[in-house]
């Protein structure tokens, strides 16, 4: 049976918009990923059912993303972060992903434009690790050829902020930057 491709949420809920009171929320969340509900309702200033009932519509639109995301794969014991660009047998696209999805390593799998069919965001222990985890994308059904590009350190992580905090008033943008 053929895998669906990961939709974008724009595809999946077209009519997400954020008003200032989301991003308000979503940015008070974003700088304390476990605040409470009544947290979220007295820094933001709202009431507690407001606060809910936003919450409950991020999360059937699939704003929110996994908590699991935060989790540092280092402190896992694979502090090294690399991306392997895979190119593909055409013919076995399904078959490639849906066996990438079983290598732990791979965090995120992407389909870019361009020369490169996919791009597998992998982690690794040590460089020899990421010898055998670059190996168990190489061989995955239907993958052609890979080329593996090591991270040497992270000057930016992963943000939300900026694009919560564009065009929200300066009184309802919170201390914290």
């Amino acid at each position: 049976m053929p895998m669906e491709p990961a939709k974008d949420v724009r595809e999946q809920h077209p009519d997400v918009q954020f008003d200032d009171t989301d991003r308000a929320l979503l940015l008070a969340l974003d700088e304390d990923p476990r605040m409470t509900t009544m947290a979220l309702a007295q820094r933001c200033g709202l009431a507690r059912g407001t606060v809910h009932a936003r919450l409950e519509r991020f999360r059937e639109a699939g704003v929110l993303r996994l908590n699991s995301a935060r989790v540092d794969p280092a402190r896992l014991g694979r502090p090294l972060s690399a991306m392997v660009a895979v190119e593909l047998d055409q013919h076995d696209i399904d078959g490639a992903i849906a066996a990438l999805s079983r290598v732990p390593e791979v965090l995120e799998c992407f389909a870019p434009a361009g020369e490169t069919d996919l791009l597998v965001r992998v982690v690794a222990r040590d460089p020899d690790d990421l010898y055998r985890v670059s190996e168990d994308v190489r061989l995955c059904p239907g993958v052609t050829r890979t080329r593996t590009s090591v991270y040497l350190r992270r000057v930016i992580p992963y943000r939300v902020g900026p694009l919560l905090r564009e065009g929200l008033p300066k009184n309802r943008v919170s201390k914290k930057s």
